[in-house]
Parts: structure tokens; sequence; C-alpha cells
């Protein structure tokens, strides 16, 4: 599995949330305290906007912990919404098409689980893409091909409901072939106004996934928040810290809208074809 964050609120450098916390996304890579996947070594990448409606991507297959151009990235870019991920493959090659984030136009696309036996239905799932989005399938991942399949779905005018639909048309492909349980996601994603975040699984044991409490909460115990601005959030895989005020678990099966720091929570069902 991977470890990923997604920040909104006013523009910070992307080290602070990626290098300076205590349990950091760096951090993260190489000491998750998801038992299954302890290291996430297996490439990373970030998404950041600015003055364009696209945003800038830089992804490497190298370790987080150990690429220099990305701490003197980090260090250097200011932005007002970023999402960050560290990969640890389920299975697919080690390759820099398929680290993530995913990027088409002004969208951004991370993901933390896996579809069960996906090679079985990689074909299936592959040719359901759109004709005018299939020539931008470029890595062997499961997860570029979520991103896609929601694209397809109609995510550009609707995100909840293209993630629905992604996931229903997935479980329903599945149960074709007799697998059970097939999907397990936990996704981050942003058109550059807002982020988006899904915590959902089929079996309904879905991987961690938390957004921050508004600075306000926790201004008393943390004074060190007084960084980031009032309408500063983040969803995160795991805190950054262990300030359990500091953090709220997102419930399952659920979809989460953050824009200005508003945050909204709605139940997520998936929509079968």
């Amino acid at each position: 599995m991977c470890r990923w964050l997604a920040y909104s609120g006013s523009p910070i450098l992307l080290d602070e949330v990626l290098f300076k916390t205590e349990h950091s996304l760096i951090d993260q890579s190489l000491r998750s305290l998801d038992a299954t996947t302890t290291t996430n070594g297996d490439g990373f990448g970030i998404g950041w906007y600015g003055r364009h409606e696209a945003p800038g991507v830089y992804k490497d297959i190298r370790p987080a912990w150990n690429d220099g151009n990305l701490q003197a990235l980090a260090a250097q870019i200011e932005s007002p919404m970023f999402l960050a991920h560290v990969r640890a493959t389920t299975g697919s090659p080690v390759q820099r098409t398929n680290c993530h984030p995913f990027n088409h136009g002004k969208w951004l696309f991370v993901h933390n689980g896996a579809i069960k036996e996906f090679r079985k239905l990689h074909r299936d799932l592959a040719f359901a893409v759109s004709p005018e989005l299939f020539p931008h399938i470029c890595g062997s991942t499961d997860s570029e091909l979520m991103f896609l399949l929601a694209l397809t779905f109609g995510m550009e005018g609707n995100v909840k409901s293209g993630i629905s639909r992604m996931a229903g048309f997935i479980e329903h492909a599945a149960a074709r072939y007799g697998i059970e349980d097939p999907l397990q996601m936990t996704l981050g994603i942003s058109d550059g106004e807002s982020l988006f975040a899904v915590r959902y699984s089929t079996s309904g044991d879905s991987r961690s996934l938390f957004h921050s409490a508004s600075r306000d909460a926790t201004m008393e115990i943390a004074p060190e928040a007084g960084r980031f601005s009032r309408n500063a959030r983040a969803i995160v895989s795991e805190p950054l810290s262990n300030l359990e005020a500091d953090w709220i678990p997102v419930p399952e099966s659920s979809f989460l809208t953050i824009t200005k720091g508003d945050i909204s929570c709605e139940p997520f069902t998936p929509i079968a074809p």
C-alpha cells in the first residue's frame, strides 16, 4: 500500500508538511504506521498548483527519503494546494509512469489501495476507458486506470458521480469473474479549486484516512499551528503529529470535499453500470 497527503490553504512551502512535521510524509515513507507496508520506497510524486490552471508535477522512482532534488524543490516551491504520494507497489513495476500523482488537464489523482486480481480485470477495465482518454494510458497500474475511468464516467462534471460510477464498474466487472471484495481505495483528487477524498472498500475495512481539524481547534495545545492560515486543511493517510485533537478520522464509505477551508463529508456508494 502507499501513503499520501493533500493540502489546501494559504500558500506554504511544500517542505512544511513533506519534511518538517513530526510524522511527515517523508518519515512515513521510511516508518509508516501501517503494518502491511512499513516502508514505502517504490517511488514518489508531488503535484502542485501555481500560476497556471494545469499543475506542476515531479515524480521519480527513487525512495522519497533519498532524493536530494525533492528536498531542494520542496524548500523553494510555494503553493496553496498540492498532493504528494509515496509508493509501495502491489505488483506493478517500479517505473516513473507508475508513480502518483496522475494528472490530466487541471486534475490530480492519488490512490492508496488496490484492485484485487487486477491482472484478470486489466483488459476489461482498459477497454472501458473512453477513446479520447485511451492514448493517455502510460503506465501499468490499477490506479492510473481508476483515474481515467473516473474521467470517462464524468468526473470533470461531477466528481462524486464519476468516482461512484468508476467504483461500481470495477465491482461489476469483478463479479463477472467471481472475485470477492475487489476494491480497496483511499483517493485524493484536486481540480486546483477544491480537494476531494474518498475512503471506501468493498469489504468495508478501508485503509486509514484523516483530515485536519480547524487551526483554532488546536492552537492552545499546538502553538506551532499558527504558521498555517485559518483556512488551512490537510487530508492524510496517517496523522502528521501525535496530537489526537489535530486529526479527525474520515468515516468508512465517505466522500470528502474541502473548498476554501470548508469541509463537507457525505456517504459514498458505488453506482453499478
